[in-house]
């Protein structure tokens, strides 16, 4: 009963209300980035509000999936854009390239590379509010939310690396974190990406998920929530249900409530939120995923591998894979040899 219970309650926590069930769990319309301009993107809300020079670009994927950007290419003093190393910045898992403006200009990862002489790219993973383009499909098409991070290995990140690339002509730093160090990893691992990497660091690394510690997500992978959204045909997991946000709005703004708290229910413990983020983290985050993205974290966090998508049939993986089980992400198989690899930095802090 307990687990049952469990289950329904982040079912509705995650998702807002199961009223009119279809191809995604929303109380509220995510805008597609076709209605989303230049007068209303990240630019414009987030970076030009602080004084900052910002462009906005879009760049599309081999399978079709048109992608939002931003660069700051100077600091907020000015200065000559040109020849400053440009840094892509890779955002986690139901997040967007809000996450790296959330908190004050001197707080900001991306406006202190900036302020610091780098050419800074900000990346909005597919699916995301700026990132609901596509060359032939539309959100409402069940298609449309068919890949997991796999596809984000294969055609999102070779997609924005390459763009950064051509328009700077430079090689790029990277700056991943969770699931932005997750599809690095696995890129890495596959030989992808090395000639025009400088450097990468990586902010809570991600491979293996089997011993993560949130209560949350290992309740939520052991009771298959996310299966159950995806046999319901639930294709679009869309956490920002209208009813939730103004739940925990109400909830946060109440006297002695540390709202931290309930963002370290999923992250574990976090060196660097405070009671001051939160209520502008509810204004943009959570953002949405594919509910088959949430299936596959689901399995690495049950099972402790990094695999591609387990299809759960060997007909089904034979299709895909052509053999009855998913391939391996080979870790052991990024070179160790700093000659033949990038610096690499990590770090464990949260945020």
């Amino acid at each position: 009963m307990a687990n049952s219970l469990t289950t329904i309650f982040l079912v509705i926590l995650f998702c807002g209300s199961a009223v009119g069930i279809g191809t995604k769990l929303s109380l509220t319309k995510v805008q597609d980035s076709a209605f989303v301009g230049a007068d209303d993107g990240i630019c414009k809300s987030m970076v030009e509000t602080q004084n900052y020079v910002c462009q906005e670009h879009t760049v599309t994927t081999r399978d079709g999936y048109i992608l939002s950007m931003q660069r700051i290419p100077v600091g907020q003093s000015g200065g000559t854009p040109g020849n400053r190393p440009p840094v892509l910045l890779q955002h986690g898992l139901l997040m967007d390239g809000i996450t790296w403006l959330l908190n004050p200009p001197d707080q900001s990862l991306a406006l202190i590379l900036a302020d610091n002489g780098f050419d800074v790219w900000l990346a909005s993973t597919r699916g995301t509010k700026y990132s609901r383009g596509h060359t032939s499909l539309s959100p409402d098409d069940p298609a449309y939310w068919d890949w997991s991070w796999d596809e984000l290995v294969a055609y999102d990140l070779p997609a924005t690396f390459q763009y950064v690339h051509d328009q700077t002509g430079q090689k790029l730093h990277y700056v991943g974190h969770s699931l932005g160090t997750l599809i690095a990893l696995a890129s890495f691992s596959q030989g992808q990406l090395y000639t025009m990497l400088s450097s990468a660091a990586l902010l809570s690394p991600v491979a293996y998920a089997g011993q993560m510690t949130s209560p949350l997500a290992t309740n939520a992978a052991n009771n298959f929530i996310a299966e159950a959204l995806y046999w319901l045909g639930l294709h679009e997991f869309n956490p920002r249900g209208e009813s939730v946000i103004k739940l925990l709005n109400s909830i946060c703004k109440k006297p002695g409530v540390d709202c931290t708290n309930l963002l370290t229910s999923f992250t574990g413990q976090n060196c660097c939120l405070n009671v001051s983020v939160v209520g502008v983290f509810l204004e943009h985050e959570p953002q949405p995923t594919s509910t088959k993205n949430m299936v596959h974290l689901a399995q690495m966090i049950r099972e402790g591998t990094i695999t591609m998508y387990d299809y759960k049939d060997e007909d089904e993986n034979r299709k895909h894979y052509g053999q009855p089980t998913p391939p391996v992400y080979n870790m052991t198989s990024i070179p160790n040899d700093p000659s033949s690899l990038p610096q690499l930095w990590r770090a464990g802090c949260n945020f």
